[in-house]
């Protein structure tokens, strides 16, 4: 074991979905910087364009493609056009995922849909189509994100919640199922990270407050600081590490409420 170079993603593909924005942008820019050549996928091809850019101009590979984990055609096509152009994919993180915060006997069955159409069954479709590609190689890693409302909740947050849930089970099964063949799965559980998705929660401070103080480190996380455990975990460092779920959440989970008892 070389172990400087441990770190290193040199010669490896990585597909980053959601690579637009958030987790999934800084996931794309730490594994350039690894070595890896990334190809920013996303829904909104405009901030994949815009994230491939920002790599390139910092001296590392990267490419712009877009993908829609909502429609099986587009997840085939994005697969089919990384295999045809790099004749690998070594690495696949996927991130999007939505959520509808209110009480689960107000959800419509619209609202239900729609949350599970991205959050599970996309993650599914995207997992399953790199899965296949993984196992004919012999080697891949894969990784999911996930969330601390796969373990813990709270009000408004069920179905969002249970597809966190359903993510970290699908990676254990495909860690099960594909170990024989060389291929790694295992997911990301953050915390509270600070990205332009939590606006709403931004702007009612006593909110943004009370989830920072939650953790031990008593603040958000950036999405920047997810990007090390996604190297981790799609590098050689992490070789025998498949099937985990990997709590990335300042403590989070645990720690026990949000009182400290006088001691």
């Amino acid at each position: 074991m070389k172990y400087d170079q441990m770190f290193r993603l040199d010669g490896r593909v990585a597909a980053v979905v959601g690579a637009g924005s958030g987790i999934g942008a800084a996931a794309a820019a730490g594994l350039a910087a690894h070595g890896a050549r990334v190809v920013c996928a996303d829904v909104n091809l405009e901030r994949a364009r815009a994230q491939a850019a920002e790599i390139t101009r910092a001296g590392h590979a990267a490419e712009a493609a877009v993908v829609d984990i909502t429609n099986a055609a587009s997840v085939t096509d994005l697969v089919h056009a990384i295999i045809t152009r790099h004749r690998s994919l070594d690495v696949l993180v996927t991130t999007p995922s939505i959520n509808v915060r209110k009480p689960i006997v107000r959800y419509a069955d619209e609202e239900f849909d729609r949350v599970v159409g991205l959050n599970l069954k996309g993650s599914f479709r995207i997992m399953r189509a790199a899965g296949a590609v993984m196992a004919q190689q012999g080697r891949g890693s894969i990784i999911v994100i996930s969330s601390i409302r796969s373990q813990v909740v709270e009000p408004g947050q069920g179905i969002y919640a249970a597809t966190k849930a359903g993510v970290v089970q699908i990676a254990r099964a495909m860690a099960a199922e594909l170990g024989p063949q060389g291929v790694r799965v295992n997911a990301i559980a953050p915390g509270v990270v600070d990205t332009p998705l939590v606006q709403p929660i931004k702007e009612r401070p006593e909110w943004y407050q009370a989830y920072a103080a939650k953790s031990a480190l008593g603040r958000w996380a950036t999405a920047e600081e997810m990007a090390g455990p996604v190297v981790f975990l799609a590098s050689d460092a992490s070789s025998f590490v498949t099937g985990a779920v990997l709590f990335v959440d300042g403590g989070w989970t645990a720690v026990d409420g949000r009182f400290t008892p006088p001691l």
